[in-house]
């Protein structure tokens, strides 16, 4: 018998449907992958799991018995733990109260709360994912995104006598993670599963999942395409199921002609923990930024777009000198940036589309340079959604309605929207399907035909090498090497990274 069963689950808004004829089974002491791209009806269907949505119709049962969960406080009584994909955390408390956030806190005389209690217990969950460095005291606002991340995974941890966890959902848990975070996390689920304890996985990183899960169900157009062992199933089968075709290639073919003249030349940059690094691009040409996390990778992009000053250095651009002192001097000098956190560094989620694609161009948009012409800005909108494959409604549609991978798409069109001559990428194709990732990388390679030079930076060592013309290692705030990425494996640029590189 099956610990968590759902049948015949459908949920429509406003007549469109969002989930048709969705089956789910989850065994107890398995590690089960939820699959399909960005709009499949994964997020409904977890929402339907949480008590945050109600189906319109659904045969749920667990442990046999048929249930329904009508709030998010029946989902937790029945033992489901939610992390969802962002962070939703609270900056101005403290870790221990991130981690506590929609529990009763321990009480002293039933009044008062037990800071002491708190703190301990918000410890003990830390330490079940092996977090030492993370003070429960600390301020939330003072951790980086990896440890946030951590912090959110850790409240799934917290013990509860009075409802004990039995199945953890999590949404793309490893997207803000290191290689060494994500490994002690999957210890843990590994751990799990050996108790008894089940998982239900969201990735759209298909080597972990693979790695990872006992079996999978693969999602499409809100329906279940299949359900099998992991064991069973080959990577090309995978993205095959999830994107309804044969997969082809994960990256598009590179250019065949060879780029010609420099774009970019920076001599002795050091900004933030940026540290007198050096390196130059040429037109045409993509550079890949690895390194470990906090190695100055993020620094680099951000000093460059105008978004940290430079305490030193040179930076010369199509031959001319350029030091930005804000992003809207990058912008008007011909550099674009696309951040890594789309949601809340790169769209406004409750403004249309054709806002958010025109928000950098909106002196070109507007008559005199001074009053906008919507028309002429959804026009133009549109033809940059249409060269991203942007897949709406249309040019009004609000941001926060799409799908992650076509948020992703939005934040490109608004990049692309000045023709830049440098493109900042931090973490492109983070949350962002397979089908998506594919249309991405075929808009920077369009991009780089035309001319225009890339910086690409990523914790996504397949994505790295597949992408770039050369890869720069980043350790200790500055560039250690830079080195050609035909040919090169994922074993020997991690090692790279590490500083392990053989005589």
């Amino acid at each position: 018998m099956s610990f968590l069963s759902l049948e015949n689950v459908a949920k429509a808004y406003a007549g469109v449907p969002a989930l048709r004829r969705v089956a789910l089974t989850i065994e107890a002491g398995e590690i089960h992958a939820l699959m399909g791209e960005n709009g499949a009806g994964k997020s409904t269907l977890i929402k339907i799991l949480a008590g945050v949505v109600a189906p319109d119709t659904a045969d749920i049962r667990i442990d046999g018995k048929p249930t329904t969960i009508g709030s998010p406080h029946e989902a937790h009584r029945l033992g489901f733990r939610f992390i969802h994909q962002e962070f939703n955390v609270v900056p101005a408390i403290s870790v221990a109260e991130n981690i506590f956030m929609g529990r009763r806190y321990p009480l002293r005389a039933g009044v008062l709360v037990d800071w002491r209690a708190l703190n301990a217990t918000a410890g003990d969950a830390l330490e079940k994912l092996g977090i030492t460095h993370i003070n429960p005291r600390q301020r939330m606002a003072r951790l980086s995104p990896g440890d946030q991340m951590l912090v959110r995974l850790s409240s799934a941890f917290l013990s509860e006598p009075d409802a004990p966890a039995r199945l953890y959902v999590m949404d793309e848990p490893t997207a803000a993670l290191t290689r060494d975070e994500s490994e002690r996390l999957f210890r843990v689920l590994r751990q799990i599963r050996a108790d008894g304890g089940s998982v239900l996985y969201v990735s759209h990183r298909l080597d972990e999942v693979m790695a990872l899960c006992d079996r999978a169900t693969v999602m499409r157009d809100g329906a279940t395409v299949d359900t099998g062992r992991m064991a069973d199933i080959t990577h090309d089968d995978l993205v095959a199921l999830m994107i309804g075709r044969k997969a082809g290639d994960a990256y598009p073919a590179a250019a065949t002609t060879p780029t010609s003249g420099t774009a970019l030349e920076v001599r002795d940059l050091a900004a933030g923990r940026l540290r007198s690094t050096s390196f130059s691009l040429r037109r045409g040409e993509i550079l890949g930024i690895a390194g470990l996390s906090g190695s100055g990778q993020r620094e680099l992009v951000r000093a460059l777009f105008g978004d940290l000053p430079m305490r030193s250095g040179t930076v010369t651009l199509d031959g001319k000198p350029y030091r930005p002192f804000s992003p809207a001097d990058a912008w008007k000098a011909g550099v674009a940036y696309v951040p890594r956190e789309r949601r809340s560094e790169g769209l406004m989620l409750t403004r249309p589309i054709f806002e958010n694609i025109t928000l950098a161009q909106l002196r070109r948009q507007s008559l005199g340079g001074s009053f906008l012409t919507p028309r002429a800005e959804q026009r133009f909108a549109t033809t940059l959604a249409a060269d991203v494959r942007l897949r709406s409604t249309g040019p009004r549609q609000l941001a926060g309605q799409l799908s992650g991978g076509n948020q992703q798409k939005v934040v490109f069109a608004k990049a692309l929207s000045g023709n830049p001559k440098l493109l900042l990428l931090d973490e492109p194709t983070r949350g962002v399907d397979v089908g998506a990732k594919f249309d991405i990388y075929t808009i920077i390679r369009d991009m780089t035909q035309k001319g225009m030079a890339v910086i690409l930076v990523s914790s996504d060592l397949p994505e790295l090498i597949g992408m770039c013309d050369r890869i720069a290692v980043m350790r200790d705030g500055a560039i250690a090497e830079i080195v050609p990425a035909k040919g090169l494996g994922e074993d020997d640029l991690l090692n790279r990274c590490y500083g392990r590189v053989a005589a």
